[in-house]
């Protein structure tokens, strides 16, 4: 009897002592901090307008820090590059024609309302951008990444590519017949067909 309860005291110290190793409290600690930081995301989700406003303003921080620094245009560009191909999956539909046969949005009157899906949804591409600025921000502080380079160059070959790409994804919009916003339920022309509590009463 002894020598069970013996066991079962030491058994209850071991897993008392791996609780409080300080790899469980660090690995408890940090998803707190990862629940608080979602819940406090997900709190965001509904205010659109001051969600863009924020970014722009980490925008323009990031602008005025790699104007006065005059350097890592490299990872500007990088930057441009990356938030055109998140502008690109912003404005693409989540099933795309061009490859699958599945149901599309409605090109007539007479078919069924389907909101447009994107396949880069609207909280992801602002969330993708404000990661990518604060991101290029901290780069800016190591010399290492700042890598000499003609920035005109670049600027005229970004610009470049922005106008290409937009004109492809424009063709697409028109040769499927889609735009890449919905304006709230389909409205019907003509009058409204009456209710019932709006007919006559039969007479006797």
């Amino acid at each position: 009897m002894e020598t069970g309860q013996s066991s079962g005291a030491l058994s209850g110290d071991n897993l008392s002592s791996l609780s409080s190793t300080p790899a469980t409290i660090i690995s408890r600690w940090s998803f707190a901090v990862w629940r608080r930081y979602q819940h406090l995301l997900d709190k965001t989700v509904p205010h659109i307008l001051y969600r863009w406003i924020s970014c722009l303003f980490i925008a323009l921080i990031y602008a005025i820090r790699v104007y006065i620094l005059q350097g890592f245009y490299i990872i500007t560009y990088g930057l441009g590059i990356y938030m055109l191909n998140n502008l690109i999956g912003f404005l693409s539909p989540q099933i795309d024609p061009e490859i699958h046969d599945g149901p599309t949005l409605p090109t007539r009157g007479s078919d069924e309302f389907r909101p447009f899906v994107r396949r880069l949804p609207e909280f992801k591409f602002w969330y993708s951008i404000i990661k990518a600025f604060i991101v290029a921000f901290i780069m800016t502080f190591f010399v290492v990444f700042d890598v000499p380079v003609f920035w005109p160059i670049l600027l005229f070959y970004w610009v470049l590519l922005f106008i290409l790409t937009m004109r492809r994804q424009i063709m697409h919009m028109i040769k499927y017949k889609y735009v890449p916003f919905s304006f709230g339920k389909q409205r019907y022309d003509g009058k409204k067909p009456p209710s019932s509590d709006n007919m006559p009463l039969p007479r006797d």
